[in-house]
């Protein structure tokens, strides 16, 4: 059935309530369970973060509803929603999960869906194929609009999220169309996530909002609540009132998503380290130089590094005392990679970030913003540059570095998943690794 004369509201749901008819792309497949695996991998790392001890407790407090769902890989009987609310905060808690969209899909849409699955009683083919629904919904939305929603101080984790997650809970459930738009209408209106809170146990709760907001939104579509047939597109609706600067393209019809899938263009950036993204490229830097030319950390003068205006405006933090600062600084990013020669798990400590070493290099780095974009990712430059001098004098330089390790540009090599993935283990409990790795080889 042609779907031209409906708005955008309309078409998508039309198209997310029948996707798992289709099955997910071979091409996809790889790369889709690697999603999984990364974010389970990282969900167990932070499950004993105090964001997620937290927000335990004030799930405890509000009553906690049994239901078939299972939480931090280790409890069993929580509500769907509730599980995916800690699921995905501790997925997001490290800062360690993949990229993409100008976000973090996976951490939002894996612990939905293994959520909603448990319930459901899904294939992992199921699962997979959701995932990408919830992906395509995402990269439809945001890629109507070529300002970037950073700047204007909104998370598309957050924002997009819950949309998307809507989307990919539709499809798994395979409700109609018409419940369906309800479901996008009360998703969309639920949608909230501040920059400012980067930095702040509030930012990785963004991604667990998102996940139970999503899943909530088709709960009550299911119980007769209604939205706007035109929420997406409306002129007063979700795309332009999040759009920065209003030129969000609300009019064209939706493309044919299974012929032309997104997923297989942009695909998903695996994270090396457990840090904003922002910072990435010139970690890889820093530490090609340090090894290249043995550069130690009291040797340097001063380090000069160039990065784009989101980036900019991510990185908030410019003297980071915790762990949590930390992650949004490219001072400590910097500074970690030369004084540990690794910026991993163990660096990302408030005991670290106070060590004198690290502290003495923060003020030594000054920060250039150039105003360019990278076409493979809208919130970073061009290119990112880094500069090291040192207190004799000499100069060593990166370049202009274009795709950080572990983005499709340049992907993981191999075993560097399964490395990451038991550093991850090591970090949330040991015993686990051998059993959970071939359980998630083999999602298909």
């Amino acid at each position: 059935m042609s779907t031209q004369r409906f708005g955008l509201t309309q078409q998508l749901a039309h198209w997310a309530s029948g996707a798992l008819s289709q099955p997910l792309p071979t091409a996809a497949v790889e790369q889709v369970r690697n999603g999984f695996i990364d974010t389970v991998a990282v969900m167990i790392a932070g499950r004993d973060q105090p964001v997620v001890q937290h927000l335990r407790e004030f799930v405890s407090r509000r009553g906690v509803q049994p239901g078939p769902a299972q939480i931090l890989w280790r409890e069993s009987g929580f509500a769907v929603a509730d599980a995916a609310l800690i699921n995905a905060t501790a997925a997001h808690a490290l800062d360690y999960d993949d990229v993409a969209l100008q976000g973090h899909p996976s951490a939002v849409l894996v612990p939905a869906l293994l959520a909603e699955g448990q319930r459901l009683g899904s294939s992992g083919a199921e699962l997979m194929r959701a995932y990408q629904v919830g992906y395509e919904t995402w990269a439809e939305l945001i890629g109507r609009d070529s300002d970037l929603h950073h700047l204007k101080g909104w998370h598309p984790t957050a924002v997009f999220g819950v949309v998307a997650v809507a989307a990919a809970v539709v499809a798994l459930r395979r409700s109609p169309s018409s419940l369906a738009a309800h479901a996008f209408g009360l998703a969309a209106t639920q949608a909230c996530g501040l920059v400012a809170n980067f930095g702040a146990m509030a930012k990785p709760m963004h991604a667990g909002l998102a996940a139970a907001h999503g899943i909530e939104a088709v709960d009550m579509a299911e119980a007769g609540l209604t939205a706007a047939p035109d929420a997406l597109e409306h002129h007063s609706g979700f795309l332009a009132a999040l759009s920065p600067a209003g030129k969000v393209d609300r009019e064209r019809a939706m493309p044919n998503i299974d012929a032309h899938p997104q997923f297989l263009k942009l695909g998903l950036s695996i994270k090396k380290y457990p840090m904003c993204f922002a910072t990435h490229r010139l970690i890889d830097a820093a530490l090609d130089l340090a090894r290249e030319h043995d550069i130690s950390a009291t040797d340097v003068e001063a380090l000069q590094a160039t990065i784009g205006p989101a980036q900019a405006s991510m990185l908030r933090n410019h003297r980071p005392q915790t762990g949590l600062e930390a992650k949004f600084s490219l001072e400590f990013a910097l500074a970690a990679a030369l004084v540990a020669r690794q910026v991993g798990l163990a660096q990302l400590h408030d005991e670290f970030v106070q060590r004198a070493e690290v502290q003495n290099l923060l003020p030594k780095v000054s920060i250039e913003v150039e105003d360019s974009v990278n076409p493979h990712e809208p919130s970073l430059a061009e290119a990112d540059t880094l500069e090291i001098r040192l207190k004799n004098g000499q100069t060593f330089e990166s370049g202009r570095i274009q795709h950080a390790r572990g983005t499709p540009h340049a992907p993981l090599r191999e075993g560097e998943l399964r490395t990451k993935f038991d550093d991850c283990l090591r970090e949330g409990v040991e015993g686990e690794g051998d059993a959970l790795w071939s359980q998630l080889q083999n999602l298909h």
